[in-house]
């Protein structure tokens, strides 16, 4: 497997886990107020998920830069 093919994979776990930390946070706010630690979960995959997608666009340019 190469890189690009495992920072896709990887993006597309991000993806899940950031929708689910963001469901996890709509599902403790009826129950008073939302713990830091459940407020600030999704910054981490959503940090990561730029990252991974300013890359995956970026690629094809960079791809075509290097080919002149």
């Amino acid at each position: 497997m190469t890189l690009h093919h495992w920072i896709r994979q990887t993006h597309r776990w991000l993806g899940i886990f950031l929708t689910l930390t963001v469901l996890a946070n709509f599902a403790a706010m009826p129950f008073g107020p939302t713990p830091p630690a459940i407020t600030y979960a999704p910054l981490a995959p959503l940090a990561l998920l730029l990252a991974s997608g300013l890359y995956m666009f970026f690629r094809p340019y960079l791809r075509k830069a290097e080919r002149s």
